[in-house]
C-alpha cells in the first residue's frame, strides 16, 4: 500500500514535537494505515504563595491526557489523514460520593482534535477540522515545560482546571485549539508556510472594569498565518519562524468595527547539548494569555500586550535534559484604565526543569517555577510552584 508523505503520528504534531520517541501503534487496515497512541501524564504539584496556605495536588501537566486514532493512505494521486482525539482531564477534588463533574469541580473530559487532511508533496496539503492553533503554535511547542507542569496549577488561584499553564501567559498567548481550513506548502528545502481561515473568539473580561459584550467568535472568523524555516549548518540545527492572527471585532460601547492584531518571531538553536529558544509577541486588541481575554477596555478601546521567554537547556551524559527558562506576558492600561484605577497587568515566570527519559517513551520530571504577576488592583503576588510526576507517550 502507498503510504501518504503527510501522514500524522498520533496526537498530531503536539505529541510529535513533545518525545522523541516512535509513537503510536500502526495497524493495517485495507487502504489505510491506523495508528493508535497518546500521552498519559501525572504530577505531584505543590502551590505556595506567601502569606497564604499551601495547596498539594496529583493531576496532569501542562499536556492533557490523551488517546488518539489516526488514519492515512493515498487515493488518486492524494495523501489523505485524519486525526480524532480524546482528552481524559485529569484534577479533581471531589470523590464520586461528594460529587459528580457536573459541579464543575470533577474531572473535565475534552476533545482538543478532530480534523483530516489531504494534499501531495507537489503541491501541499489542507486541512479541516479542530486542532492547534496556527498562530503561537510553534511558541508552545519548543516550551520545555510541554513535558512538565510550569505555572497556573490548581491551587493557584482556586482554580480546578484539566490541565496546568506551563508557559501560557507567562512568555506567550495560549495558540488554542481551535476549528479552522488551512493551506500548507510543502517543505521547500526547510521553508514552509500555513494560512489559515479559524473560528473566531469572543472578547472576554480580565477584569471587573473590562468590556465584555464585544462580538467575535461566530460573526466574524480569525484569519491566520505562519512561516518557518529549518536550518543544519554543520554540528548547529535550528529553527526560525514567525506568526501572526487578525480578527475583527465589534466594540460593544461605539457599535463600530475594529481589529485585533498579534505577531511574534521565534528561534530555536541546538548544537553540542546545548538548546536556545528565544520568542517575542506583540499586538494591539489581542489580549493576553488566552486570545481576546481583556482584549479592550470598559469603553471598548484596544488594549496593547506583549511577552516572550528565553530558555536554555543542555543534556547531560545520563541523557537527562536540564533547563531554565524566564518568560513575561504584559497588558498594558489605556487612559480609561488609569482613570478607573486599573492597572498594567504583567506577570513573570522561571522555571527551572529536569526531564529524565527513563525509557524511550518514558520521562520522569521534576521542576520548580517561580509566578509573580502585577495585577489590575496593583497587587504583586508570588507563587513557588514544585513538580514531581513522569509523563508517558505511546
Amino acid at each position: 500500500m502507498a503510504r501518504g508523505y503527510n501522514r500524522l503520528p498520533l496526537a498530531a504534531a503536539l505529541l510529535a514535537a513533545a518525545s522523541s520517541a516512535n509513537a503510536g501503534i500502526s495497524i493495517p487496515a485495507g487502504d489505510w494505515t491506523l495508528d493508535i497512541g497518546g500521552v498519559v501524564n501525572a504530577f505531584y504539584v505543590s502551590t505556595k504563595a506567601p502569606g497564604a496556605s499551601s495547596a498539594a495536588n496529583i493531576g496532569t501537566g501542562l499536556l492533557p491526557n490523551v488517546l488518539a486514532v489516526s488514519g492515512s493512505t493515498r487515493q488518486n494521486d492524494l495523501d489523505v489523514a485524519f486525526v480524532i482525539a480524546i482528552d481524559p482531564g485529569g484534577y479533581t477534588n471531589k470523590s464520586l460520593i461528594q460529587g459528580t463533574a457536573v459541579d464543575g469541580k470533577g474531572t473535565t473530559q475534552e476533545n482538543r482534535q478532530a480534523f483530516f487532511t489531504f494534499g501531495d508533496k507537489s503541491w501541499g496539503s489542507i486541512k479541516l477540522g479542530k486542532d492547534l492553533g496556527v498562530f503561537a503554535s510553534d511558541a508552545i511547542l519548543n516550551d520545555m515545560t510541554l513535558l512538565g507542569v510550569g505555572w497556573g496549577a490548581p491551587g493557584q488561584g482556586g482554580a480546578v482546571t484539566t490541565t496546568t499553564l506551563g508557559g501560557i501567559g507567562a512568555g506567550y498567548i495560549y495558540a488554542d485549539w481551535k476549528n479552522q481550513i488551512a493551506y500548507t506548502t510543502p517543505n521547500m528545502n526547510g521553508f514552509q508556510a500555513t494560512v489559515a481561515v479559524s473560528q473566531g473568539w469572543n472578547v472576554q473580561a480580565f477584569n471587573e472594569a473590562d468590556a465584555t459584550s464585544a462580538k467575535g467568535g461566530g460573526s466574524q472568523p480569525a484569519f491566520e498565518g505562519k512561516a518557518s524555516y529549518d536550518f543544519a549548518a554543520d554540528a548547529v540545527k535550528g529553527k526560525v519562524w514567525v506568526s501572526g492572527l487578525s480578527q475583527k471585532l465589534q466594540s460593544p460601547t461605539s457599535g463600530s468595527t475594529q481589529t485585533g492584531n498579534v505577531g511574534d518571531i521565534g528561534v530555536n538553536l541546538n548544537a553540542a547539548g546545548f538548546g536556545l529558544t528565544a520568542y517575542y509577541y506583540g499586538g494591539s486588541g489581542m489580549g493576553t494569555t488566552g486570545q481576546l481575554l481583556g482584549a479592550l477596555d470598559s469603553t471598548g478601546t484596544k488594549r496593547d500586550s506583549n511577552g516572550g521567554y528565553v530558555q536554555l537547556t543542555y543534556v547531560l551524559p545520563t541523557a537527562t535534559k536540564i533547563g531554565v527558562a524566564y518568560g513575561e506576558s504584559n497588558l498594558d492600561a489605556t487612559a480609561a484604565d488609569k482613570a478607573n484605577n486599573v492597572y498594567a497587568y504583567k506577570n513573570e515566570r522561571w522555571t527551572v526543569g529536569a526531564y529524565h527519559p527513563l525509557t524511550k517513551h518514558l520521562n520522569l520530571v521534576a521542576e520548580y517555577t517561580n509566578d509573580k504577576a502585577t495585577t489590575a488592583t496593583g497587587a504583586n503576588p508570588s507563587t513557588n510552584i514544585v513538580s514531581l510526576g513522569g509523563i508517558l507517550f505511546f
